[in-house]
């Protein structure tokens, strides 16, 4: 069950519309997970500063079981999310970050219980 959070300075009226839906499918296909299990946050105009610059910059948090827990994962991953990020948002990858956390599915509520037992 991934969580993909992007925040980001830009306006709204900046963004192209259905992004949430687009980084939806994209992370389907990066992580390689059912879109249906994937969720997404985005935040735009927000106060950000990324290296000291308060220029125009994105925060993507990438969380998931079992396929960000690796650096090897995690490069070929964060190639293919700028991809995404630039194309989508017009920013070069120097105005972009990406965290990736590994979770474990005791840490996922859902349906009463936690993923551990679905």
């Amino acid at each position: 069950m991934p969580f993909v959070e992007l925040d980001t300075s830009l306006p709204a009226e900046r963004l192209p519309p259905g992004l949430a839906l687009t980084l939806c499918t994209a992370a389907a296909d990066i992580l390689g997970k059912p879109a249906e299990r994937v969720n997404v946050t985005v935040r735009s105009g927000l106060p950000m500063v990324l290296s000291g610059s308060a220029e125009p910059c994105a925060q993507l948090v990438v969380s998931s079981i079992g396929v960000v827990g690796t650096a090897e994962q995690n490069q070929r991953h964060s190639a293919r999310f700028f991809d995404v990020l630039t194309a989508q948002l017009g920013l070069g990858p120097e105005r972009i970050v990406i965290r990736f956390y590994p979770l474990e599915p005791w840490q996922i509520g859902k349906n009463r219980t936690v993923m551990t037992f679905l």
